[in-house]
């Protein structure tokens, strides 16, 4: 639907007409708006079972509230589709629909469903039926807005393991099993990134970080534009102790 379109939502008495006739209205609704101003077509609703005048200002205030409710879960879901599409308007309009079609031809095609919303339901029935299933898209929008955040977090994270750098990518294709030390009730092997700038820096000292590290145990592995990843073993005993001293 165009930026530009608007659409009002127009009640007037049949008496505009001679005959009082519905259609006869339309017609001569449709004689006083040109199409300089816009084009007239019906917006049939049924009769609804109407209570007392009492009850019908209490459903007035409800109906504001759905109203106002409606708007902000149609807001909200738009503030999503931005998001979740870049802001590329082309892509948003795509998923403008209702009922799966464009909201203009859902507006110029509008049938009440007589079968969801009975009008011969009292009126307050109808309303509570809509305030309900508001309530229910809201939380189902907030639960797939969520989920989208969480797989786009997920995604996010993989992607830095697998593009990063050997502080923070995934290792895996890297490190030949053959160079951990398994099943050792003594010994452990730790894998260090360390920045290029102090290599020379960490293997003349590596051997003093802690007590019990494995003498000239230190194996450079790979190496990236900003560090070099080396496998050291310790004693198990001070694993903890190595590991804090290679992070100062």
């Amino acid at each position: 639907m165009s930026k530009n379109t608007k659409f009002l939502l127009v009640s007037l008495p049949a008496s505009i007409s001679p005959t009082n006739d519905h259609d006869e209205a339309l017609t001569a609704l449709r004689s006083a708006v040109t199409t300089d101003y816009g084009t007239v077509f019906p917006f049939s609703i049924p009769e609804f079972k109407i209570g007392t005048l009492d009850a019908l200002v209490q459903q007035a205030d409800e109906l504001a509230k759905l109203e106002a409710g409606c708007e902000g879960v149609v807001s909200k879901v738009g503030d999503s589709l931005r998001t979740i599409l870049d802001g590329d308007e082309s892509k948003i309009s795509k998923h403008k629909t209702v009922n799966d079609k464009p909201a203009e031809q859902y507006l110029k095609s509008f049938h009440w469903n007589k079968v969801k919303y009975r009008a011969d339901r009292p009126l307050s029935e109808t309303i509570g039926i809509l305030q309900k299933e508001i309530t229910s898209i809201d939380n189902q929008v907030k639960e797939k807005f969520n989920a989208y955040n969480q797989v786009k977090t997920n995604l996010t994270a993989l992607q830095r393991r697998q593009t990063g750098n050997l502080s923070n990518k995934s290792l895996s294709t890297l490190v030949s099993p053959d160079l951990i030390i398994q099943n050792s009730d003594y010994l452990t092997t730790h894998l260090i990134a360390v920045p290029l700038t102090i290599t020379k820096d960490f293997l003349r000292s590596y051997e003093t970080l802690s007590p019990m590290v494995v003498p000239r145990s230190a194996i450079q592995i790979a190496t990236d534009d900003e560090f070099a990843l080396y496998a050291v073993t310790t004693f198990k005993k001070h694993a903890q102790d190595f590991v804090h001293k290679c992070r100062e």
